[in-house]
């Protein structure tokens, strides 16, 4: 087990002890310092977000991992885009290899101009499967979005994993949280997955909570306890398996054939809860955002997820799928903004 591995284990285990967790656990307190400080300068309107000619939502977490943001930045950009608007997704594009000092262009809405390996997995995916978004990647939100608004004349800016980045002012911030994994031991990074303390609470507009199971009354009950406790809007998420695909032919795999499954996400043992009715033989993870190589995908079929997929699409090899999946949202009740 690695670092990374029994730090994750650590924050989603409410008894954790020991010298490691003691280490991090005085780390926290300087994160925390920090984290409570940039929020102070911003509630206090000390520092003030720039504001952008167009709508701007936020679609974050507050904790660290996979919660399925993702998604639900399509689903939102399409909604959008389905009522005539034009609609920009930015990304900070973690995981690509290109500069995101830079205003990168990943989709301009019909063509896309990097693979996964340049622009990162998340952007990439994003342009596939969003026909008609304007995808951009950079560090710098405001100028990406002021870019976006003066080229493309957009009228709606999608933030992906945009709740902790303060400097772009929006118009309603949703955060997403896992109905499984909640908000783990409860303790800020890096003894914890929080990224910020509760204080952050106080932005958010609308909460989602995640379920990525077949039965979803977990996910009710936490919503119900949610909403309760923080007053806020809260609605469910339901993310469910739609079909395996070979990512070449597109030809469905068939539940007896024998796969090994590989993935490099926050939450792999989700991803695998997924494949229970397949013929799994072993199950390989990486560190989220990994950078494949052909040589390491071991020999015979593989099944991975879209996000990992998207990597593998130059891979010589045909017997590579992926895992489809299919977001059940009630959007108009997301969207809705009580202050419009």
């Amino acid at each position: 087990m690695n670092l990374k591995t029994k730090i994750t284990k650590i924050h989603y285990d409410k008894n954790a002890k020991g010298a490691l967790f003691k280490i991090l656990e005085f780390a926290s307190i300087f994160y925390g310092i920090g984290s409570a400080l940039k929020n102070k300068l911003y509630d206090n309107n000390i520092i003030t977000p720039k504001k952008v000619n167009a709508y701007v939502v936020s679609v974050g977490n507050i904790t660290t991992g996979g919660v399925g943001k993702t998604p639900v930045v399509s689903e939102i950009a399409k909604y959008y885009m389905s009522k005539g608007e034009k609609v920009a997704i930015i990304s900070r594009g973690y995981g690509g290899k290109l500069s995101n000092k830079n205003i990168n262009i990943i989709s301009d809405g019909e063509k896309i101009y990097y693979n996964a390996n340049l622009c990162g997995d998340e952007p990439y995916w994003l342009a596939k499967n969003t026909d008609g978004a304007i995808v951009i990647t950079s560090k710098n939100r405001y100028n990406a979005a002021k870019f976006a608004i003066e080229k493309y004349g957009v009228s709606k800016i999608v933030l992906d994993d945009g709740f902790q980045h303060r400097k772009l002012y929006r118009d309603l911030n949703i955060v997403l949280i896992d109905s499984k994994m909640g908000l783990g031991n409860e303790k800020l990074l890096p003894a914890g997955p929080l990224r910020e303390g509760t204080e952050a609470f106080q932005r958010i507009n609308k909460l989602v909570i995640v379920s990525k199971n077949s039965d979803h009354t977990r996910a009710e009950k936490f919503a119900k306890i949610m909403n309760k406790k923080l007053k806020i809007p809260t609605t469910i998420c339901k993310t469910e398996p739609d079909k395996i695909y070979n990512i070449k032919s597109q030809e469905l795999l068939n539940k007896s054939d024998e796969v090994s499954a590989i993935c490099a996400i926050g939450q792999p043992s989700q991803f695998y809860d997924f494949l229970k009715d397949y013929n799994v033989s072993k199950t390989i993870s990486y560190d989220d955002h990994h950078s494949y190589k052909e040589e390491e995908i071991p020999t015979g079929k593989i099944v991975t997820t879209e996000k990992d997929a998207v990597k593998m699409l130059d891979f010589k090899r045909d017997d590579i799928y992926a895992l489809k999946l299919k977001t059940v949202l009630n959007l108009e009740e997301l969207l809705n903004d009580p202050k419009n």
